[in-house]
């Protein structure tokens, strides 16, 4: 199977920032059987991130605002590409900034790295010369970071879609047009949580990011919409728990998956997913994964 010219093993990967550098997650699974690992957000300069509270439960998954917090890219390549070497998985590096030079540097320096299989660019970040407003909101902005990305590295190059738009397929359609070699959706929804007590936020940022099981829907809907837009591979994130979550996002028109907020209640169910695929396929006599891809019956 291949994303993007990225050769994967199987179709399951895991969802920036939800696992880290994978070394964190090194105790309880294998992590050489995954067909990836997305990286966590990576940034030219470090980031602190958001003041606290950054995190809580929902009724049906969760809310965090995280703010990006990283080690920045030099600080990356130092001391993190070196374990991430010894894996034999790809590496993808998910990328962000505050504005398309940022973007258009990270990628650069990540360019002819031993051990990196390609970026996802995150393009939900606020544009902060046009007033915060979220790359990936606008056509045009997105279409921009994404011809900025793809004239300054030579690696394939994913465009992770914010969900937080009027019509996924157009945004689908410019980073295509642009020269994106694949497309990851979606990135959380933007939610809040309040205590009546306090009559305060619960996030110290007031909104956050949703995810988790009660945005599957929506998710898997845009990734289905997104399929009758563009040719290009599509990775399918949002509320996969499980194998049956992962097997309709391929059905509907997704070559692969990402999975995240299940890793935080256990941490070993990519694996769980991988082999249930597995199992699902031979039990239908299907021989190849690639064969359900987009078969869904209308």
């Amino acid at each position: 199977m291949r994303i993007g010219g990225i050769r994967l093993k199987n179709p399951v990967m895991t969802a920036s920032g939800t696992f880290g550098y994978g070394n964190e997650y090194e105790p309880y699974l294998d992590l050489n059987r995954l067909g990836g690992i997305v990286v966590k957000g990576t940034s030219l300069l470090p980031r602190e991130g958001n003041r606290p509270p950054r995190i809580m439960e929902t009724s049906a998954g969760m809310l965090n605002a995280i703010g990006l917090e990283n080690v920045g890219v030099d600080v990356f390549l130092t001391g993190k590409m070196a374990y991430l070497r010894t894996l034999d998985t790809n590496v993808i590096v998910n990328i962000f900034g505050e504005k398309t030079e940022d973007y258009a540097e990270v990628a650069k320096k990540l360019s002819g790295i031993e051990g990196i299989a390609g970026l996802e660019v995150n393009i939900s970040c606020p544009n902060v010369k046009k007033g915060g407003i979220a790359f990936g909101a606008d056509p045009e902005t997105a279409r921009e970071i994404t011809i900025a990305v793809k004239e300054s590295t030579d690696l394939p190059v994913i465009v992770k879609l914010t969900p937080n738009v009027t019509d996924i397929s157009i945004i689908a359609r410019r980073v295509e047009e642009a020269g994106a070699d694949a497309i990851s959706l979606i990135n959380t929804l933007r939610g809040m949580s309040v205590d009546v007590t306090t009559r305060k936020p619960r996030l110290g940022n007031v909104t956050g990011g949703l995810s988790g099981p009660a945005i599957k829907p929506v998710a898997l809907r845009m990734v289905w919409e997104a399929a009758q837009t563009v040719s290009i591979p599509l990775i399918g994130i949002g509320g996969i728990m499980n194998y049956i979550d992962a097997l309709e996002f391929l059905i509907v028109g997704a070559r692969a998956v990402q999975v995240g907020t299940a890793n935080f209640i256990n941490p070993a169910v990519t694996i769980d997913i991988i082999d249930g695929i597995g199992d699902y396929l031979a039990a239908e006599g299907i021989g190849d994964v690639n064969d359900i891809v987009g078969t869904l019956c209308l």
